[in-house]
């Protein structure tokens, strides 16, 4: 039987941890999950487990010889220098025991969620577990082992032979996919994220537009730091559409990290939960529109695990099942549950009290510059659409 909508998650999810101090914390998913079951909008029939990629999977872009790298580190039995060759054992990615059964499985969790849309199964499709971008073919980065993006990506060129746009909301540029699919003309890369002057990893300017036959096809919209959400959602809008358009993808899989709300503890963007409502929205619309409704969601970035990422991610399943209008206070059990735990007081209601920060002093100027960087970024495409309308 066909589900409409399917949310792939595990409890094993949470294997995959650095340390109890470590930024990237997958309670997260669990408490996503717990307050999307506690509003009854998450049915039993709807929910799939994860599987873990097998190596075959993962050498799709990842070599063989750091899998094998990543195995051994988790076993304790790789030497430190030949794990930091291979960016193990840093101050981001700590090694931990398991690791890379951990990172297999949020990698099988997104080709899970893959193979549901593209078997007909499902018509959109959300692994909150996954998302890990930084990662590259023979190296770890930025809290990511495995790219499970990129495999995927990978993947569902070579099984399915599907155009992909990859989408990346996440406060952090989408380093490690685009890098990935820099020459290919089949895979189309857009990154919105705040400046690398600023932020990890540094990269993601306008001019990296891809390369030989992949020219034209990476997209990036640095936006100025403490970006709010009318500037914020004005550039993703525009440039959503006008590369979907360009494109004419077969499938959309968005990356959807939660980090550049004005709570998050690692970026210095000014977005309230108005923007984390719009984000899926847009994609909903975009896949029916271009893709017959396929669409592959995964989480990401989100260091404020309490008080923004159960409420952003909850929004996106929300919209993929049509129950998005949901609005007023969370719910008193999921609130009376997680409260002891949380080292700050919960947010009560679904969206953002007015007045939730300061008013940014550059406003106006941080909205212009961030205008230039969306021109400069669909230039060619708009570019193009004139030509194109001269010579009809």
């Amino acid at each position: 039987m066909k589900q409409d909508c399917v949310f792939v998650y595990s409890d094993d999810l949470q294997m995959y941890k650095f340390n109890d101090t470590h930024p990237f914390n997958q309670l997260r998913v669990t408490l996503t999950y717990d307050l999307l079951r506690e509003i009854n909008a998450l049915k039993d029939e709807q929910i799939v487990p994860p599987r873990v990629a097998t190596d075959e999977e993962l050498e799709l872009i990842h070599d063989r010889a750091y899998v094998e790298a990543v195995k051994a580190a988790g076993k304790k039995q790789l030497s430190e220098d030949v794990a930091l060759n291979y960016g193990l054992g840093t101050e981001d990615t700590p090694i931990f025991p398991n690791m890379h059964e951990a990172s297999a499985l949020l990698v099988g969790a997104t080709l899970t969620a893959v193979d549901y849309v593209l078997s007909g199964k499902a018509e959109h499709a959300l692994s909150l577990g996954g998302g890990l971008h930084h990662g590259f073919r023979g190296k770890a980065s930025g809290f990511c082992i495995y790219n499970d993006s990129a495999v995927a990506i990978k993947y569902m060129q070579k099984r399915y032979g599907l155009r992909v746009l990859y989408v990346d909301t996440d406060a952090h540029h989408g380093d490690g996919v685009q890098w990935a699919f820099y020459d290919d003309p089949n895979v189309c890369t857009f990154s919105i994220h705040e400046t690398g002057r600023y932020l990890f990893p540094g990269t993601g300017n306008v001019t990296e537009r891809g390369q030989g036959k992949g020219y034209g096809f990476s997209f990036n919209i640095p936006v100025d730091a403490f970006t709010e959400d009318e500037s914020w959602l004005d550039a993703y809008t525009q440039a959503f559409r006008e590369i979907a358009d360009f494109f004419k993808p077969d499938i959309i899989l968005t990356q959807n990290g939660a980090d550049a709300h004005y709570y998050d503890p690692l970026t210095h963007l000014s977005v309230t939960m108005k923007t984390y409502r719009e984000i899926p929205k847009i994609a909903h619309e975009i896949a029916h529109e271009y893709c017959s409704g396929r669409w592959v969601a995964v989480g990401g970035g989100g260091y404020d695990i309490w008080r923004v990422v159960p409420r952003a991610w909850a929004l996106i399943w929300l919209q993929m099942t049509e129950q998005s209008n949901i609005s007023g206070n969370l719910p008193k059990a999921w609130l009376d549950k997680w409260q002891p735990h949380s080292p700050v007081p919960l947010p009560l209601e679904w969206d953002d009290p007015k007045g939730l920060y300061p008013p940014i002093p550059r406003k106006a100027e941080i909205a212009e510059k961030n205008a230039k960087a969306v021109e400069k970024a669909l230039y060619p495409i708009r570019s193009q659409r004139q030509n194109t309308k001269k010579s009809l």
